[in-house]
């Protein structure tokens, strides 16, 4: 069928993102009443990793998407999504407005200058990685109030000369 000069051109609709997944999957996730750690067990990994993954900043494996997908009712297009590397730092502004995230900002901002002095004192100049690395989010009951209990742990990467 031919357009008429006039008519504008038909436009495809835009691509699916990894964040439009993103969405999807916190979507469902809600709407199905799961929990993160309901949906880590299936897919076999850690809580904290596979919620990082599902809030697109991780890349998936094969089978782990094939598995998220079923648990979910994703798309084919969304599980090949999940494996495509994502384009990782999620935060919507240079300072977090969002109360939680702004307090990690405020542990960085007044103890990054001690936890930087502390490592290179223990390890020497280098980083701790964030790609070797670990992390594990616990409830500690306290009878004045339960408390975050968060264990980073990450491959020391010592500077090289050359």
């Amino acid at each position: 069928m031919k357009r008429a000069a006039n008519e504008a051109p038909i436009m495809p609709a835009r691509p699916m993102t990894r964040d439009d997944v993103t969405a999807r999957i916190v979507s469902i996730k809600i709407q199905k009443g799961l929990k993160w750690a309901d949906i880590s067990k299936k897919v076999g990994e850690s809580k904290e990793w596979v919620t990082a993954a599902c809030l697109g900043q991780m890349t998936l494996t094969k089978q782990q998407a094939d598995t998220l997908g079923k648990l979910l009712g994703l798309t084919k297009e969304e599980i090949t999504l999940l494996q495509v590397v994502p384009y990782k730092g999620s935060l919507p502004t240079a300072v977090p407005t969002d109360p939680l995230i702004y307090r990690w900002y405020e542990i960085v901002s007044v103890y990054g200058t001690t936890i930087k002095e502390l490592i290179h004192e223990e390890f020497g100049d280098g980083i701790m990685s964030a790609i070797d690395f670990s992390m594990d989010i616990t409830r500690e009951p306290d009878p004045k109030g339960d408390r975050v209990k968060v264990v980073l742990s990450g491959k020391f990467l010592p500077y090289k000369t050359y």
